[in-house]
């Protein structure tokens, strides 16, 4: 089965990390700094940015689909911190990154905040079935589509934050080591996002191993492209928090399901030191730059990443979403 595509030294990087390796607590301040986070209303994303709230950030900005769970989340926040809201504004703001519309909206409210320092994505999907969402396999619209076109709409906003202030803003996108397990049949296609959606395969076991593969091709070579501008740095990078206690495989089947469960039991981090890996890349320093981190230190992606097919896919893969996110809002890649 393609979920359980394990390439050569996998397993024993995986278990030296799960098992013998302590995550530093996050301890760099965010003090008066704006923080945006989605899918913050549960599991990696509330407890980091409990982590946010509690390293001095003025105002946090919780990005999810449910508005009651987003407003259960800055309660649950607000009390472990010992934080008011005279000195820490959380705010609630409704996303649905299967429509582009909404991502498109959500981004143009960021834009009047008065400043953005941090963006960390990190709602994403994991579902079993093939589904249509935008036109697009409903893996790849969420995890990498509307990621980016989230990314790239709200670059001009941390770029002005940064003059402004004076700081190094932080994006940081949360993508997964199961991209080592990608087996990412459509590589070879002549139009690999066509063939993503086009797959027409009820079961999808791959899907969402390929979308956080397709991430990380795309920030190698997103990061190089916002550095070569003129405009204002930019800190972007990417990270695999680990196996965790979260939500992510709540549509799991049979018998992925079964092993997730005991594979918990044995071996997952718990949610909160998970998120340690997501606020460790929002205050990593300029070596961090286009790169995927694990265990809160820069890491290398995959052997296939680092080839020279990975190298020409990821050209590929790069044009053709740039494309699309032009289609879906022209003059978007200006932003870079």
């Amino acid at each position: 089965m393609a979920m359980f595509n394990l390439p050569a030294g996998f397993l024993s990087s995986f278990l030296k990390s799960q098992l013998f390796t302590t995550l530093p607590v996050p301890s760099t301040p965010f003090t008066g700094q704006t923080i945006l986070i989605t899918g913050a209303n549960v599991g990696l994303g509330l407890e980091a940015a409990r982590h946010f709230a509690r390293l001095d950030a003025k105002k946090i900005i919780i990005g999810c689909r449910s508005l009651s769970k987003g407003l259960a989340a800055k309660a649950s926040i607000l009390a472990s911190t010992k934080r008011t809201e005279e000195d820490l504004v959380i705010e609630v703001w409704e996303v649905d990154l299967t429509s582009f519309e909404s991502v498109t909206a959500f981004c143009k409210r960021a834009g009047e905040l008065e400043r953005l320092d941090v963006v960390v994505e990190n709602a994403g999907i994991a579902v079993p079935t093939f589904e249509l969402v935008e036109g697009y396999e409903s893996t790849v619209a969420v995890n990498v589509i509307s990621t980016f076109l989230m990314a790239l709409l709200l670059v001009p906003k941390l770029r002005e934050s940064g003059t402004k202030y004076d700081v190094v803003p932080r994006l940081t996108i949360v993508a997964s080591d199961a991209h080592e397990q990608a087996t990412f049949k459509e590589q070879n296609a002549k139009h690999i996002f066509e063939a993503l959606s086009t797959g027409g395969q009820k079961e999808q076991p791959d899907k969402y191993n390929t979308s956080k593969l397709l991430e990380i091709l795309t920030i190698r070579c997103l990061a190089p492209a916002l550095s070569t501008s003129t405009k204002r740095k930019i800190i972007l990078n990417t990270l695999t928090p680990g196996f965790c206690h979260s939500a992510l495989m709540r549509h799991a089947r049979f018998p992925l399901n079964i092993a997730a469960y005991i594979g918990k039991l044995i071996l997952a981090r718990s949610t909160e030191v998970g998120s340690r890996t997501l606020v460790a890349a929002a205050s990593a320093g300029e070596e961090s730059h286009g790169c995927y981190m694990a265990d809160c230190k820069v890491r290398q992606p995959s052997a296939w990443v680092r080839s020279e097919k990975g190298a020409e896919t990821q050209k590929r893969v790069y044009g053709e979403l740039m494309e699309i996110l032009e289609g879906i809002q022209p003059g978007i890649t200006g932003n870079i």
